[in-house]
């Protein structure tokens, strides 16, 4: 039986802000697909949130950074591979497909963004 040594892993920078904003442009592109239009671009407002999230991020306890990197790389896979399937349907993506994915999508971003602001405010007490 052989030994290794761990693997050491050099430090990637994580900008959460701009993860979420990702995902929610991804969002918004399901939300066409499935039959309700799209919210006023609200660039402002985006750019405020992905700003709050990278700040958050930068000032989260390791392990909160840990969850949040998972669930956000987790979030990026299935979403990137259903809207995947939805595309591949023969160009007519099913609109209830559509509507449960950006549910779930709009879930999974509202999770993502409280485990980051929520830490957040409590740290301000």
């Amino acid at each position: 039986m052989t030994h290794h040594s761990p693997a050491q892993f050099a430090s990637i920078p994580v900008d959460a802000g701009r993860q979420v904003a990702q995902l929610r442009h991804v969002l918004r592109l399901v939300e066409v697909l499935a039959g309700r239009g799209t919210a006023p671009d609200a660039a402002d407002a985006a750019l405020d949130e992905a700003a709050r999230l990278s700040s958050a991020y930068d000032q989260a306890l390791p392990i909160v950074r840990r969850r949040f990197d998972c669930l956000v790389g987790e979030t990026a896979k299935w979403s990137a591979a259903a809207v995947e399937a939805l595309l591949q349907s023969g160009g007519q993506a099913p609109p209830a497909a559509a509507r449960r994915l950006a549910d779930e999508l709009g879930t999974a971003l509202n999770r993502l963004t409280a485990l980051l602001l929520r830490q957040e405010d409590s740290a301000s007490f």
